[in-house]
């Protein structure tokens, strides 16, 4: 009876199991993909039409216009000062948040609310959001900072209660066993567990509200996304483009303070 052969170099599983399963998830994809672009009506002519505009849009955008600095620096201060303001205060919203909806902290009922609230505040995008504020409070930074402050306390909320559920019990429980307050077992068990977690997605989520708050801006809600909607408007495109130079140097410098302030607190 012939000895079994095993292969001579190891492979790693695949996901789908086989090469038929892999070759019948390509063809579904295909098909879909297909299928997909069949419905959507798109007009090859149109397309091609709109390419010299684009080309004719992006010759107009040189050389970036930065003589209106002035009003350059007012729209990205106000930026800053937005994503800034909207993350302390969303921080702060997010405490009870995400005690309210971590299952080991909280009782049933309040668990689901919370819960509930996270799924249904998470459901709609920082821009549907700012179009709600700004028919409720009319143009300016008031709607920009309600709008990211909300979705901030959200996303905080929901991070802070998953790293609470994920806390290692022992702490809680040794502490809870002496007969302490519930304050007293959050601000000597919780809080030492979760503290450096939660910092460092604060910090992303300041570096994200840094980019929100010049998208929220295009649909009325203040900062340097409203000056560079008008200067489209305008078909102001030299200043524009400085507008976009602004933009991305701003989010560049975030993402280079989120990375940096990530590192020290490793």
């Amino acid at each position: 009876m012939a000895a079994p052969t095993y292969p001579s170099a190891w492979r790693p599983p695949t996901i789908f199991g086989s090469p038929g399963r892999r070759f019948a998830f390509l063809a579904l994809v295909a098909a879909y993909l297909i299928w997909s672009l069949s419905t959507l009506n798109i007009d090859t002519a149109r397309v091609l039409a709109g390419l010299p505009r684009a080309w004719n849009i992006l010759v107009r955008m040189m050389p970036p216009d930065f003589g209106r600095w002035q009003l350059l620096l007012t729209g990205m201060v106000e930026s800053v000062q937005i994503a800034i303001a909207a993350t302390i205060v969303g921080a702060i919203l997010s405490v009870p948040l995400g005690i309210a909806a971590a299952a080991n902290l909280s009782p049933r009922p309040v668990y689901f609310a919370a819960r509930g609230f996270i799924v249904v505040g998470r459901t709609f995008h920082e821009v549907i959001i700012a179009i709600f504020f700004v028919k409720l409070f009319g143009f300016g930074p008031v709607a920009g900072l309600l709008t990211l402050a909300f979705s901030s306390a959200i996303f905080l909320g929901k991070m802070l209660a998953e790293d609470i559920e994920n806390m290692k019990p022992g702490p809680v429980e040794a502490i809870r066993a002496t007969g302490a307050s519930f304050g007293q077992i959050f601000a000597y068990a919780v809080v030492p567990q979760v503290l450096v977690k939660t910092l460092g997605v604060l910090i992303y989520r300041l570096d994200s509200n840094l980019r929100h708050s010049t998208v929220i801006g295009i649909v009325g809600a203040g900062g340097i996304g409203q000056t560079l909607s008008a200067s489209f408007s305008r078909y102001d495109f030299d200043f524009a483009s400085a507008i976009l130079l602004t933009i991305a140097a701003m989010v560049a410098f975030g993402e280079w303070f989120s990375d940096w302030a990530r590192r020290r607190l490793r």
